[in-house]
């Protein structure tokens, strides 16, 4: 699987659209949202430069894009109100893989800069927004011209399927599973947990070369509490989607080999491994690591009372897992099974939310450039 080429939100406002279906990134965001402001404001506290540079890497499309970039404007013209000064020239860049919809992001800037100025004045500082397309783990700036990183669910996709377990490799180690499981051999933990040391090693290198000294960095990613990556909490949401392929199996309509040969490219680290590879690489301080909760789900939306009567937990759950894998799925096993899938997938998503309320697990990091 080229995930570079393959992996992207799904596009458009349609009933299976990220658009529609992001609300546990959008409390993720809200979640995360006080380490954001502090990490600003601990930044401007230092130094106040007249240009900031400010990149979000893993940006997606859809309204949590351009949400992230008002919150972080507003702290940032809030703490100028304060002072008495002019807001800095702001360069922000919104990064993700070449497949991602950046023209609905384009498509929204119009609107958003007339409603920075509505709500700031003509006196507010220059605003410049730009889509940088390209993965994180590698170069994507300059040297030294970012002042703050921002990055949302979206570390825990690795750049690449482990290559012992990509569906070229000559042999199927992983048979029946799509991910880690409790009944996966060692050798498939061990191979995802070293693409995801390459990986995450990479991307901290790069981001060093390219954040100014004492730039600031907030990263908030799935992962897990336990050092053993077969927890439930860390793998579940994969076994369901696991087993709905497999089910079609039984009854002939997908092909076994299909299912063997698929692994998602995606890691949930724990705090001890990112930790390990923080002080390997050497170019950060961990200010914070915390890990928080978050439902499945993302939590009921009281607003929209018709969707909370006709609309299943395991049918929101469903939709928003869609909205992000069906691009890869769909690439593998081809379009036309998708809709089955994914409605075999919310009958297990229901039964076991019926059982248990299950959470996502997502860590949150607050790292500093030495320097």
């Amino acid at each position: 699987m080229e995930v570079e080429q393959v992996l992207h939100m799904n596009k458009g406002t349609g009933e299976t659209s990220y658009a529609k279906n992001s609300r546990v990134q959008s409390k993720i965001i809200s979640i995360t949202k006080p380490v954001t402001e502090e990490a600003l404001l601990d930044l401007l506290c230092k130094k106040f430069p007249e240009s900031l540079g400010i990149a979000d890497l893993g940006c997606s499309s859809g309204p949590n894009t351009l949400s992230v970039i008002s919150e972080i404007i507003d702290v940032i013209y809030a703490k100028c109100c304060d002072l008495g000064i002019s807001t800095p020239e702001l360069k922000i860049s919104l990064n993700d893989l070449y497949s991602n919809d950046f023209n609905d992001i384009f498509g929204s800037l119009p609107a958003f800069y007339k409603k920075l100025e509505e709500e700031k004045g003509v006196g507010f500082g220059q605003c410049f927004i730009s889509g940088v397309p390209g993965s994180f783990y590698g170069r994507l700036f300059p040297s030294k011209c970012i002042h703050f990183v921002h990055s949302s669910s979206s570390l825990h996709w690795l750049s690449q399927v482990p290559p012992e377990l990509d569906s070229k490799a000559s042999t199927a180690i992983n048979k029946g599973r799509i991910y880690i499981s409790k009944t996966s051999p060692q050798s498939v933990l061990d191979s995802y947990l070293l693409q995801f040391q390459k990986d995450f090693s990479l991307f901290l290198k790069s981001r060093s070369e390219e954040i100014v000294p004492g730039g600031r960095m907030v990263l908030s990613f799935m992962g897990r509490r336990s050092m053993d990556p077969t927890t439930v909490e860390s793998i579940h949401q994969w076994e369901l989607l696991a087993q709905a392929l497999r089910n079609m199996v039984s009854e002939g309509l997908v092909l076994e080999e299909k299912v063997d040969t698929f692994n998602a490219p995606y890691y949930g680290p724990c705090a001890e491994e990112l930790e390990l590879e923080i002080q390997k690489e050497g170019s950060f301080i961990m200010d914070r690591l915390e890990a928080v909760e978050v439902d499945w789900d993302g939590g009921a939306d009281m607003s929209n009372t018709t969707e909370t009567v006709t609309v299943s937990s395991g049918q929101r759950v469903a939709k928003a897992i869609r909205a992000v894998v069906e691009s890869m799925l769909e690439s593998h096993f081809g379009r036309d099974i998708m809709d089955d899938l994914f409605r075999r997938h919310v009958e297990l998503v229901d039964k076991h939310l019926a059982k248990t309320r299950t959470k996502y697990i997502n860590l949150v990091i607050y790292l500093i450039r030495k320097g």
